[in-house]
């Protein structure tokens, strides 16, 4: 414990902690909001001077039950609340003890599951800022060295650093089955994958039920994630999914698929990445379907019961993998800066990988690429560049503030002649 902080002894520092402090500086309540298991609680933890451990607690849990608003009430703030929904009439007493004063900072209340929207959709405004933690990126695990900034790269100023040893495809194989959960850090991918289906089983057993309402054939459920991991980085729409769920019986309804797809979302086990939508002159469109992602890679290989040795001889599945993990990394580094991330995909298949934009109005290209051999980049840079240029012309934005290709293998970022970023993963940070 630090200057007065719950901050537990082993915590590793999160990308996602400045969001949450400057929410606690203009809002009474913080909702962080994530996965489970991605770290809400130690984050939580970090930011706050005292808590109530609902989900891990007897105690507090038989406290808040017998008298919400007094254990509300007593300081010091900001109070960590983890998993208040456990508690349904905990939200007004909370909201009832914010309402006593403006004080900024109150709570970190977290949640990852059993309708935690239907809680504070219609009273939380003035009162709640939400904040998104996702599974860690390789820069909060130490897996890369962060001296390449997203920030200044959108600022539009020339990175370079050469200090990232080489992985190879095993080594990413690896680093993507294991994926970016806190419990898993260390742990070789063989365990990880048991534990990840364990996950998988009990939201398809139990949370997803509740939140849904209905029980479905848990087998059925599995069949449409792993159709759902299958196309992992493509443009997949929910008849194709539903359709893969065929099996012993009939395969899902598209509504039914649709239900159960927008559940998982809600419990945050995907996270399907959304067409980028500029301002057009042009009346030819884009095509607004997302792109399949889960809210970390590690899920689809664990899904697909794909590990490191099968993924080293697909590159194919490996190279589609590897841009689900840059994308989950790209996310945690924008978020940072209150930009946002999407994908880019035009009516004459002219895409790109990623969209990073501000709030300001400048944007960013990028392309992410499996290989790093010159010929492999030369003709990924020239692509990048192509279809950076149709952006701009059938838009009304100005040319992007950086084209950058973010790749797997290679130790150097540097600028290319031409203009485009090289950026080894291994390097990139907020």
């Amino acid at each position: 414990m630090t200057d007065g902080f719950l901050t537990p002894s082993g915590y590793m520092p999160r990308v996602g902690e400045s969001s949450v402090r400057q929410a606690l500086a203009v809002a009474p309540m913080v909702l962080l909001e994530g996965a489970k298991g991605c770290g809400k609680t130690w984050a939580g933890l970090s930011m706050a001077r005292s808590k109530l451990l609902l989900d891990a607690d007897a105690n507090d849990l038989a406290i808040v039950r017998a008298s919400p608003r007094d254990a509300l009430r007593e300081s010091p703030y900001p109070k960590l609340v983890d998993e208040y929904q456990r508690v349904p009439e905990l939200w007004n007493a909370i909201r009832g003890v914010c309402d006593e004063s403006r004080d900024a900072g109150r709570f970190v209340l977290t949640g990852s599951a059993e309708k935690v929207d239907d809680l504070t959709r219609h009273s939380g405004a003035g009162r709640l800022v939400r904040v998104r933690l996702r599974p860690m990126s390789l820069f909060e695990t130490g897996e890369s060295a962060g001296e390449v900034s997203l920030g200044l790269l959108m600022a539009g100023e020339p990175q370079s650093a050469a200090r990232t040893a080489e992985r190879s495809l095993r080594d990413w194989s690896e680093i993507i089955c294991v994926g970016g959960w806190p419990r898993h850090l260390g742990m070789p991918s063989d365990a990880a994958h048991r534990l990840l289906l364990g996950y998988l089983n009990e939201t398809i057993r139990a949370d997803l039920p509740l939140e849904t309402g209905v029980r479905r054939d848990p087998a059925k459920i599995m069949r449409l994630l792993r159709s759902h991991a299958r196309h992992t980085a493509t443009i997949a729409s929910q008849a194709s999914l539903a359709r893969d769920t065929v099996g012993d019986g009939p395969p899902l309804s598209r509504h039914a698929a649709s239900s159960y797809l927008d559940a998982m979302h809600r419990l945050f086990v995907l996270e399907d990445l959304d067409g980028w939508v500029p301002a057009m002159r042009s009346k030819s469109v884009l095509r607004q379907s997302p792109k399949r992602h889960m809210v970390d890679p590690s899920l689809a290989t664990a899904v697909l019961r794909a590990g490191p040795d099968q993924l080293a001889v697909d590159l194919r599945t490996l190279g589609l993998l590897f841009e689900s993990l840059a994308i989950r990394d790209l996310r945690v580094y924008a978020q940072a800066h209150d930009m946002s991330v999407w994908h880019y995909h035009d009516d004459k298949h002219r895409e790109l990988d990623a969209v990073v934009e501000h709030p300001d109005g400048r944007w960013m290209a990028v392309e992410v690429k499996l290989g790093g051999v010159p010929s492999a980049l030369d003709e990924a840079a020239e692509s990048l560049l192509a279809v950076a240029r149709q952006a701009v012309k059938r838009s009304r934005r100005s040319p992007p503030a950086a084209h950058v290709l973010l790749t797997a293998l290679g130790t150097h970022a540097y600028r290319r002649p031409d203009g485009v970023n090289v950026v080894p993963l291994p390097l990139l940070g907020p």
